[in-house]
C-alpha cells in the first residue's frame, strides 16, 4: 500500500506546522487541524506542489462534534487513516494558588481530553480499514518529568498523556494499532522564542535556554511511523503453501493474505536513514 494518510492537530503553527509539512514532503495525504482557518490555509500554501494532498480542517479539539467532523472529512477525502499526531496543546501561566478552575479545565480539555477524543475516532477508522491498523503519536513533554515553575496544569496533563499513550498502546494491539510518544523539549518555534530572553528556573534564577531545530521533531515523527510500516512486497498464491509472514518481527503489520496462507514472504523496506 503506497497511500499514507495522516491527521495532525495543532497544525497551524509550531511543531504541528513543521510535522504537517514534513509529512506532505514525504508523500503523505495530510489533514491539517487547528483552530485558525487562516493559519491552516497558510500552511497548505507553504506545501507548494504537495498542497493537493493537504486538507485544512478548522477544528477545536475541545469540541467532540468538531473532532468527529475532522475524522469524517479525512476518511471521506482520503479513504483511510494511517497516522494520527496528537499535538494540539496549551498552557496556563500563573501561580498555582491563583489559577482559576476555568484555566485548569481549558488546559485539561485541550491537552488531554482532546487527545483522548482524537484517539477514539482514530481507533474507529483504523480497526475497520484494509489494511488494518495504524500509528498514533502523542506529543508529550520533558516538562512532565522536569516541571517548570508555575506550570501545574501543563505538567499534569503531560503526565496524563504518558498514561494515555501506554493504555492506547495496550488496547490497540488487537487492532494492529501502535502508539508511541515523543517528549520534545525546547524546539525552536514561536512558543519558545522567550527562551532566548531567559525563563524562570527551579532554583529561582532566570536563565537563557538553548533550543533545537523543529525539523528534528518532524523527522522523528516520520521515523516513528516508518518503524511500524514495512513496505510489503509479495503476492497471494493459493499453491505456494501457508502464510510465511512473521507478525512479531514487525508490530502492527499484517500480510496481504490476511492469514489465509499461500503467499510469498513479504520483504520490508527498511526505515529511511
Amino acid at each position: 500500500m503506497d497511500k499514507k494518510v495522516a491527521i495532525v492537530t495543532g497544525a497551524g503553527s509550531g511543531v504541528g506546522r513543521a510535522v504537517g509539512l514534513a509529512l506532505l514532503r514525504e508523500g503523505y495525504h495530510v489533514s491539517l487541524a487547528g483552530r485558525r482557518k487562516d493559519a491552516l490555509e497558510k500552511v497548505v500554501a507553504e506545501a507548494g506542489d504537495a498542497r493537493s494532498r493537504a486538507l485544512a480542517v478548522p477544528t477545536d479539539v475541545c469540541d467532540p462534534q468538531a473532532i468527529r467532523a475532522l475524522f469524517a472529512q479525512t476518511k471521506s477525502a482520503f479513504g483511510r487513516l494511517d497516522l494520527l499526531f496528537n499535538n494540539a496543546g496549551i498552557g496556563a501561566a500563573g501561580l498555582l494558588e491563583d489559577l482559576s478552575v476555568e484555566q485548569w479545565k481549558a488546559v485539561v480539555d485541550t491537552n488531554l481530553t482532546g487527545s483522548f477524543l482524537c484517539t477514539q475516532e482514530a481507533f474507529k477508522i483504523m480497526k475497520d480499514q484494509n489494511p488494518r491498523g495504524g500509528r498514533i503519536i502523542n506529543n508529550g513533554s520533558i516538562s512532565a518529568h522536569t516541571p517548570r515553575p508555575n506550570s501545574a496544569p501543563y505538567t499534569s496533563t503531560k503526565h496524563a498523556i504518558t498514561g494515555l499513550t501506554k493504555a492506547t498502546s495496550l488496547d490497540g494491539r488487537k487492532y494492529d494499532i501502535a502508539c508511541g510518544q515523543i517528549d520534545i523539549g525546547n524546539a525552536a518555534t514561536p512558543m519558545t522564542e522567550r527562551m532566548a530572553k531567559g525563563v524562570p528556573q527551579p532554583n529561582g534564577t532566570t536563565m537563557i535556554e538553548p533550543t533545537m531545530d523543529v525539523e528534528n521533531v518532524a523527522n522523528a515523527v516520520i521515523c516513528m511511523d516508518a518503524v511500524r510500516r514495512p513496505r510489503l512486497i509479495g503476492r497471494f498464491d493459493s499453491e505456494t503453501g501457508p502464510c510465511a509472514w512473521e507478525p512479531r518481527r514487525f508490530a502492527g503489520s499484517s500480510c496481504p493474505c490476511s492469514g489465509r496462507g499461500g503467499c510469498r514472504r513479504p520483504t520490508p523496506t527498511p526505515p529511511p536513514t
